[in-house]
């Protein structure tokens, strides 16, 4: 149990230190090339490359939509989901502190007018999206990352790939969506960067928490249905 709340606490640093690093302090330089592509493919890659590291030890969540998702899922003990979720909320907000202080290694760099990557809607939403359209996306493409997850970890799927298939549904997620939020479909992530922003970015985390949790269900609920899980002495001993 101690390596995998380790395994999490590492994979969820380096998800919201390589995802919201690549938009904090990449993407904001155009002559870079980053952009939208290179950002959602940092988020991808984040998970991609810790699923291969430290997946095998505890199951490469990284999110607690994740884990509360594999739970209703049948695939997670809810014993351990408590633990679980505390320790990616701590590697998230791990890494915001890391972030933070080598963004602010930049003469004039203002955390909270910069908006440090966080979350947000109208206002607040890079595109202008409202309240509703922001709470139906985090919900549709959280549902929709479940399902790949349920689906690339089940019995009929090829052995080996599932890391690949789950980094790049991520990548795709933040094509489509940070132009409307910014991209969640992950509370630690959101809480991680939201600290630092302050302000709006706090008023506005109990959507990133909400939606995508909700959605994480309705994925999970829909995923029982359609895929055969692992056997169980497979799914504990990944964890």
């Amino acid at each position: 149990m101690k390596k995998a709340l380790a395994a999490e606490f590492i994979g969820t640093f380096w998800l919201v230190l390589g995802g919201c690093g690549s938009a904090v302090l990449a993407a904001a330089f155009p002559q870079l090339g980053i952009g939208l592509l290179g950002v959602s493919l940092a988020f991808g890659l984040t998970v991609l490359t810790m699923a291969y590291a430290v997946g095998p030890l505890s199951g490469g969540h990284f999110n607690p939509a994740v884990s509360i998702g594999l739970w209703a899922g049948g695939r997670f003990p809810g014993s351990r989901l408590l633990p679980y979720v505390a320790v990616q909320v701590l590697g998230a907000i791990a890494a915001g502190g890391v972030l933070a202080l080598i963004a602010t290694g930049k003469p004039g760099f203002d955390l909270a007018a910069s908006g440090f990557a966080a979350n947000g809607y109208g206002e607040h939403s890079p595109g202008g999206y409202s309240m509703a359209a922001a709470a139906l996306t985090e919900a549709v493409l959280t549902a929709g990352f479940l399902l790949v997850i349920l689906g690339a970890t089940s019995r009929q799927a090829a052995p080996g790939f599932a890391p690949l298939a789950i980094g790049m549904a991520l990548t795709l997620i933040h094509l489509i969506s940070i132009p409307v939020t910014n991209t969640s479909v992950n509370p630690a992530r959101s809480a991680g960067v939201a600290l630092f922003a302050g302000d709006w970015a706090l008023g506005q985390l109990w959507l990133f928490w909400l939606a995508p949790i909700g959605g994480a269900v309705i994925g999970a609920l829909a995923g029982r249905v359609l895929f055969d899980a692992p056997p169980l002495a497979a799914t504990e001993d990944a964890r």
